[in-house]
């Protein structure tokens, strides 16, 4: 039986459009960035993984290199391009790097509330000064 948390892009399962957005997940790509690569609106990559529609072979033969997947997995799931969901090979999200991203995004918050802080001071400061 399959599992449920790696095989969500297998063959059996998946649809191109899956296979798309999760080769791109994996690859740490958003869609207007791939858009840009392959030089088309990011409403067609929108489309393409929604499966509402599908590429040219021209399209797909970019894609695929720019994904590092083969074209064949991208049309099947078989064959080179096995993706892993985003997390580990378990399907356990990366929980140290979101705990890494929250620390940067509290010390960047710091930092602003501290410059903030001193900004408030001066223009306290000229407004008094202007005042008398």
């Amino acid at each position: 039986m399959p599992d449920s948390a790696t095989d969500w892009y297998g063959p059996d399962t998946a649809t191109f459009g899956d296979r798309v957005a999760g080769a791109r997940e994996a690859a740490r790509i958003s869609q207007p960035e791939l858009a840009r690569k392959l030089g088309v609106r990011k409403d067609t990559v929108v489309s393409w993984e929604e499966d509402r529609s599908e590429p040219r072979a021209n399209k797909l033969s970019m894609m695929a290199g720019v994904l590092n997947v083969s074209i064949i997995w991208l049309l099947t799931g078989e064959g080179e391009g096995d993706v892993a969901p985003p997390g580990d090979a378990a399907g356990v999200p990366d929980l140290k790097g979101v705990l890494s991203d929250l620390r940067n995004l509290r010390a960047e918050l710091a930092a602003a509330e501290s410059r903030a802080g001193a900004l408030e001071a001066r223009l306290a400061k000229l407004a008094g000064d202007v005042a008398e």
